[in-house]
Parts: structure tokens; sequence; C-alpha cells
């Protein structure tokens, strides 16, 4: 452990470089506020003394509007079903969950876009049935093509009167695809007894249209979800409002935080003016850098936090809310800690059957390599994903390249030895043993 004075230097020296790159960012933004506004028309804003809003940022944009209108209000009706139904048939609460999440799904994406849903559903578990690792995730592979398919695309956009109810059915249909994935390889791998109920249609059902986690995530797999949802806990009314409080405590402090961001530093919109990117200072393109990966991490605070309070409130454990990533220093630490339940589903499913590092360097750079070509592949496959996925699995090869190379005996002790530490006291404090780590 490092001494307390030094910690706190490097806890002042680097909250000093983010402020001050963050007040440059603010400073080209009321300088330039005009001409984005005529470029990306700012958003003439309600909070925040009266400050204009960049809203160029579609993600953030679109799922507060859909909070708004609608998706709100079906949460907090799931709460209100999910605590009725703990007091009054709590055998019965799965069923009532699934019958609400397929009401809700009803009442925002309508008739079609339910039964698309439910196709696609059952389609998975079908091909599930076969028992075949190779067959369901074929069938996984190619439904989730199917959301890419020009004319397909057109039939549901005609659907919809707007393009963000179109969208909101893909985003649903690509959440949708990691669980009926998640129910259809668990099934295959178990050795069920005739009769076992819990890898059936309606526990499927259940866990496709458990609606907390329905249009955005995180990622749950199956048999967590099957677990904790058998173990039918129940908190005590004290216990489940201290929770609630806290968690729309932070939320909101959460939420405060983000639209203050957007409101006082238009990165997004200055990102997106390549004139204005080229005419500004370095201390200024640092600044954008760090406010749009803050941003985008107190964003799923937000995104993630509503489903993971709603989840604790009923009983689950929900994947642990994303790691602040000023903290993290590496591909494979962001990629492990940002959405946990994304890492969990990608090493279970993907990177584990392909054979992991059980197969010598070259298993393990094929296994990785996999792993992100699907993690490409389900956020759209386009060609700008393919160059990011190619990037980060360069990235963490180079990481592990390094921390092998590391862990050889010469090189760490070539290390170790000009770090070891000049006086050594003479009397060991009992129960303790020197060891230097690097």
């Amino acid at each position: 452990m490092l001494a307390w004075w030094e910690l706190s230097f490097y806890l002042l020296a680097s909250l000093g470089f983010h402020f001050y790159s963050f007040y440059e960012v603010y400073k080209v933004s009321r300088e330039h506020e005009e001409q984005l506004d005529q470029e990306f028309d700012l958003e003439t804003g309600t909070l925040f003394g009266g400050l204009k809003k960049d809203r160029t940022d579609f993600e953030w944009s679109f799922w507060m509007e859909w909070g708004k209108q609608r998706l709100a209000w079906l949460l907090l009706g799931h709460l209100a079903v999910s605590q009725m139904a703990n007091q009054i048939a709590r055998k019965h609460r799965p069923w009532i969950l699934t019958a609400y999440g397929m009401w809700a799904c009803w009442c925002v994406l309508g008739a079609p876009g339910t039964a698309m849903i439910f196709l696609h559903t059952v389609i998975s578990f079908c091909v599930a049935q076969f028992r075949s690792l190779f067959l369901s995730w074929l069938c996984s592979l190619l439904l989730l093509s199917t959301l890419r398919l020009q004319d397909v695309e057109e039939v549901k956009r005609g659907w919809y009167k707007t393009e963000n109810e179109y969208y909101l059915l893909q985003f649903t249909l690509t959440v949708r695809c990691l669980h009926y994935t998640s129910f259809s390889l668990e099934f295959c791998w178990q050795q069920l007894p005739a009769g076992c109920p819990f890898y059936s249609f309606p526990w499927m059902m259940a866990y496709v249209f458990y609606y907390p986690v329905f249009h955005n995530g995180p990622i749950l797999s199956f048999p967590d979800f099957i677990g904790q949802m058998q173990q039918q806990g129940q908190c005590s009314l004290k216990v489940s409002l201290s929770v609630l409080a806290r968690g729309l405590g932070r939320l909101f402090c959460s939420w405060c935080l983000a639209e203050l961001m957007v409101h006082l530093m238009y990165m997004h919109a200055i990102y997106s003016s390549a004139p204005l990117l080229g005419a500004v200072s370095c201390w200024t393109l640092g600044g954008l850098a760090l406010a749009q990966v803050l941003f985008f991490y107190v964003k799923y605070l937000v995104l993630f936090g509503v489903p993971a309070l709603l989840m604790r409130l009923d009983g689950l454990t929900p994947p642990p809310l994303p790691r602040c990533v000023s903290t993290m220093f590496s591909f494979t630490g962001m990629w492990r800690y940002f959405d946990v339940g994304l890492h969990d589903f990608l090493i279970r499913y993907v990177y584990i059957p392909v054979g992991g590092s059980q197969h010598g360097l070259l298993g393990t750079l094929f296994s990785t390599a996999m792993t992100f070509a699907f993690v490409s592949y389900w956020h759209g496959g386009y060609d700008y994903l393919w160059s990011w996925a190619a990037l980060n699995w360069l990235g963490v090869t180079m990481e592990n390249g390094v921390r092998r190379l590391v862990e050889t005996p010469c090189v760490r002790d070539s290390l170790v030895k000009p770090l070891k530490v000049c006086s050594v006291p003479s009397q060991p404090i009992p129960g303790t043993s020197h060891v230097y780590l690097i």
C-alpha cells in the first residue's frame, strides 16, 4: 500500500487533469454554441438555468424519450404487480410476471412486435430439442441476421408510425437473442430427467419476457435467473422501502450528472463537427475523450441501474453495475467490469465452448477472436464495428502477451530487483512473510 500522501497526490493530480480538460471543452462549447446549434439543433433546456442541451447522443435521447412516454410507467407497473404477486400468490409469481411482460410488450411494440419476439422464442426452443450446440448457435445467428435484412426491415417499419418504435423493436430483438440463446445452450448441456419442469417452454417464456431487462438488459443467464426465481425469497416492507429509497437516490444523482454533462459540454456535437474538431487544442481533445467515456459510464449507471433496482426488489441479484472507466487501465479490465452480464455470457457461451485457453496460445487467440467477432456481429456487424472489435482483440492479446512475458522467471526477477525496498526490518512481524509484488 502506498503512503497516504502519495495516494493523495495522485488523486489530486488526476482530478486536476480531468477538471481542467473538461473546462476547456466547456469553453469551446460556449464559444461555438451558435454554430453547433445551427448544425445540430441543440435543444432548449428547462434545467440548469436554461442552458441548451446536446441531444446528439442517440442512445441517451432515445431511452429518455421512451422513458417519459411509456417505459417508466410500465416498469412501475411491473414493480406493483410483482409486489402484489409476492404477497398474494408467491407460487404463481413467475407466471404472473410473464403475463405482465407480454402485456407490456404488447403496449409498446404492438401485436406484430410481440408476435415477432414470440416467434423467435418458439423457433429457438424447437431447435434446442435436437440438443445440438451447433444447431442452436446456427439458429440464433440466423435469427440475428434477419434483423439486418433490408426487406424484413421495411416490413417491420410498416408496422409503426415512427422510427423510434421500429428501433425499440430492433433493440428488444437483439437483447432477447442473448436470452433465448442462453436457454437453448443450457438445455443442450443438461442431462434432464423425464418431466423436469425447469427447462421447459413456460420457464423459457418467463425468462425471455421478464420485463425489467426486456428492452436493454443487463444480461442474466438462464441458470442464474431460474435459480434465483425458484428461491422465492421475500423481503420485509421495511427492507424493500430501504432498497427502493437508496436505489432511487443513486439513480437520481446519476441522471442529474448525465444531464449536467450534456448541458455544460457539447462533446457529442463537437465530436461530430470535423472542422471544429480539427481546430481545438490538445487539452480540449483530451477533455472530449474523457467526457465521452465518462458520459458513457454515467449513462449506463442509469440505463442498467433502473432494471437492477427492480430485480433487487424482485429478490434477484443483478450483475454488478459498470465500474468507473477512470479507474480502469486495460482492455481486459474494461471488458470484464463494465458490462459484467455481457462478459459472463461471452465467457460461458462463446469463449469456453470454442476452446478457451485449454488448447495453447493459438487456441486462446482463436477463442478470443471468435468472442470479439460475435460481439461485433451482435452489435450490428457494420464495418466500423469490425474495426473496433479487431482493435479490442489486439489490445487484449497484447496485454495477455506482456503479462505472460512478465511472469517468466528471468523477466520477473529483473523487474523485482530494482523495486525491492532497500532497508528490511531486522525483526519480522509475526505471522507475515516478505513478498515483493510488481
